[in-house]
């Protein structure tokens, strides 16, 4: 499976950055993943930047207030269904500070909402990146979601 996240913003803090490596080296026993940080500018711009990026036959997950809340098992079975329907290529998409525009939320084939309070982009990363993780032990039985 090749999973994208797409993610407008940068990581700074050195916290983050090594959250994010740990998470992508433990993610690469599973799948390709590949982070793409996004320049930070009004949410139309952002918006033609992550669509350009888009593969035409990748599955969009975008993580949104207003999107449906999953359990870590429910994600797992999302990703596994899509995988057995042959859809092996995700693409997670975290907008900036202000939000999607409305075009990316329309390309969305799944809108995914991890709470409805606000959290730091760079944190939302972490636990995206947490949360795939996860997937994947829940998908192969291995101890560590509990």
């Amino acid at each position: 499976m090749n999973i994208t996240i797409l993610c407008v913003g940068k990581l700074k803090e050195k916290y983050w950055t090594e959250a994010s490596a740990e998470y992508r080296k433990r993610l690469s026993r599973y799948c390709t993943i590949t982070v793409e940080e996004l320049k930070e500018e009004n949410p139309e711009a952002e918006g033609q930047s992550i669509l350009k990026r888009l593969k035409k036959d990748t599955f969009v997950i975008t993580l949104e207030i207003q999107g449906r809340s999953l359990s870590s098992e429910e994600l797992s079975a999302r990703l596994q269904e899509l995988a057995l329907e042959g859809k092996s290529d995700i693409t997670f998409i975290i907008g900036g500070s202000d939000g999607l525009s409305d075009e990316v939320s329309r390309r969305a084939d799944f809108k995914l909402s991890f709470s409805r309070m606000t959290f730091p982009h760079q944190m939302i990363r972490i636990f995206l990146l947490e949360q795939i993780y996860r997937s994947f032990k829940i998908m192969k039985g291995e101890t560590y979601h509990k």
